[in-house]
């Protein structure tokens, strides 16, 4: 399984925008490819230099086959919308997971 993980830095002036079209835009329209189970949103807990507020959407890929689908024909159309909304307010940076195993706690 792999997970396709974004890493964005939102500058705080446009946070508050940013995070609800995030939430009620950007995330549907990824996960409407087809391509992807599920999505988890993230804040990550570490103050930047940078400044601005760090997120994670981690989406989890029905196959490496998925997701280079997605790139082929989906990722550059879906990453331009917010970078036309929200320029230089927002880095954001992307790598790939592979899940070895997953655990969870026994019942008891």
């Amino acid at each position: 399984m792999i997970i396709y993980n974004v890493t964005i830095n939102i500058d705080t002036s446009v946070h508050d925008n940013w995070l609800t079209w995030l939430k009620t835009d950007h995330i549907p329209k990824v996960l409407a490819t087809g391509h992807f189970s599920e999505a988890k949103l993230t804040r990550v807990l570490v103050t930047e230099d940078m400044g601005g507020i760090t997120y994670s959407v981690q989406y989890r890929a029905h196959s490496r086959d998925a997701l280079e689908r997605y790139y082929k024909h989906d990722a550059d159309k879906l990453q331009m919308e917010g970078h036309k909304k929200f320029a230089d307010k927002m880095l954001a940076f992307r790598t790939e997971l592979e899940v070895i195993e997953e655990f969870q706690v026994a019942p008891k």
